[in-house]
Order: C-alpha cells, then sequence, then structure tokens
C-alpha cells in the first residue's frame, strides 16, 4: 500500500466518516492538520444538503471541497463550482408516484433548502439529522413548478432497495437512480453523480486519478470510487462495494477512515 503520491482525500459522510452518532472525530481534524502540512487535499462527499455537511465539518469548511446531494453541487467555502438541475418536467411527473409507495417520504432538495409534505412526525424528526434547512409544504408539485431542484430523496423506514427502487426502475433511462442508503433512495440527473463532480475537483486542483484516495460504503459512491487510484470500503459497507474497492479498512464506529490517514499522514 504506497501512499506517497497521494493529494486528494475524498470521504463519504453516513457510514464513513460519521460515526453511528452521526459524529465526526476529533481524531479525523487532527489528521487533517497533518494533511493540510503534507499539502493533501480533502473533500466531503455526500447524499446530504451541503449545509448539513459543513456542520459536521464547520472547523474546516473553508478549506475543504464540498460534494452535495451526491454529486448534484459541489461547492468550496461558499463558492458554487458546479451544479446539476434535474429536468422539472420529470421531477414534476415523478412526485405522484413518489407518494403512492406505501411507507415513502418525499423530499425536494433545491438549493440551501429542501420541502417536504410529509405530516410523518418520526419521518420529520429523523430527516432533520440530514437537511437542516427545510420547509414544510402542502403541495410538492407547486414548489417544483418554481424552484429548481437538485434532487428528489426517498425514505422508507424498512428498505429502500425493496420498497422503492422497484417502483421507480422504469425510470432509469430518464434519471440517476442511487440507493444511497439502507433506507435512502435519491433522484438525481443523469450526470449528477458524486464521480462526475469528482472529476471537476481533480481538474480544478490539477490532481490525477491516480493521486486520489477515496472512502465509501454505498451504492452512491460507486462512480466516485471508480475516479480513485486507491479506494477503501469500511468493514460496515455495503458487499457491492467491498467487491469494487482495492482495499477494506475497520468500521465507521472503529475509525476506518482515520487509521488509513494515519498511515497516509505519517
Amino acid at each position: 500500500m504506497n501512499f506517497s503520491n497521494i493529494k486528494l482525500v475524498v470521504s463519504d459522510m453516513d457510514g464513513t466518516l460519521l460515526n453511528s452518532e452521526g459524529q465526526v472525530s476529533n481524531r479525523f481534524f487532527k489528521l487533517f492538520q497533518k494533511l493540510q502540512e503534507n499539502n493533501i487535499h480533502f473533500c466531503a462527499a455526500s447524499g446530504r444538503q451541503h449545509n448539513s455537511i459543513v456542520s459536521k465539518l464547520a472547523s474546516i469548511k473553508n478549506d475543504i471541497y464540498v460534494i452535495a446531494e451526491n454529486g448534484g453541487v459541489l461547492k468550496k467555502g461558499d463558492e458554487m463550482l458546479r451544479s446539476y438541475f434535474l429536468n422539472p418536467e420529470k421531477v414534476q411527473k415523478l412526485i405522484p408516484i413518489l407518494r403512492g409507495i406505501s411507507g415513502a417520504n418525499m423530499v425536494l432538495c433545491c438549493d440551501n433548502t429542501a420541502f417536504i409534505e410529509s405530516k410523518d412526525e418520526r419521518f420529520i424528526t429523523l430527516f432533520q439529522e440530514y437537511y437542516h434547512s427545510f420547509q414544510k409544504v402542502a403541495d410538492l408539485t407547486e414548489i417544483a413548478k418554481n424552484i429548481p431542484v437538485f434532487k428528489i430523496a426517498i425514505y422508507h423506514f424498512d428498505s429502500s432497495e425493496k420498497y422503492i427502487l422497484p417502483i421507480v426502475q422504469d425510470f432509469k433511462n430518464e434519471v440517476l437512480l442511487k440507493v444511497s442508503g439502507a433506507h435512502w433512495l435519491d433522484v438525481s440527473d443523469e450526470k449528477a453523480n458524486k464521480g462526475n463532480a469528482l472529476k471537476a475537483v481533480q481538474k480544478l486542483l490539477n490532481v490525477t486519478k491516480q493521486e486520489t484516495l477515496v472512502f465509501g460504503d454505498y451504492h452512491n459512491d460507486i462512480e466516485m470510487m471508480q475516479e480513485a487510484g486507491m479506494s477503501f470500503a469500511m468493514k460496515n459497507a455495503h458487499e457491492d462495494i467491498k467487491k469494487i474497492a482495492d482495499y477494506i479498512t475497520e468500521s465507521n464506529d472503529d475509525f476506518g477512515v482515520e487509521m488509513v490517514l494515519e498511515k497516509l499522514a505519517k
């Protein structure tokens, strides 16, 4: 395992850099300083809202690149570097179909805020971990008529793969469908994935694929892992991700990311 040429580290958040309590460790922040001293850049890449990601990384938010909404948004500090919006007609077509899925809760992800029409208090409480800025509305179709949408996120308390994916499968040639967690499925523009956003970061920094190291745990990390010269799946990752990763590190609760970064930062 040769880290000598690595110039860019990219990490997913939930299930990867964040532990089960949704926290980033102090150990990571100390290692980040060492990465900076070694001129190694860091990028956080998540399906979360941008505001939610930077709240977890507040002390370093102006020093890192942030890929939010599964690649729909790329920012450095407050500067928007890239964004991909869903076709409004597709959003209008999908909303009634998603409403019809029993037990599903829908989120329209827009710039700086999210919109929900769910009245399920259990979902609303849980959803705020991922979306810090949001509004409850009576009808999401009215929002979609007037406000550009990066992504539709759908949550199912039992399984996104089992209960949401089969219903939206017919749209796979029109939009990007990503099972982004055990309970979440994301619908985005075809170009809006973490891999394309990562390519934009590499271009901005003049960093090659071989100089990039990536950590991930779920299907929405596949494209960015394919853009890395070195990829690590977490021990808690989906089996599909373990199969494509170059290496497997410890779980998100056992400092899997930090253990690798300690070797890199030596």
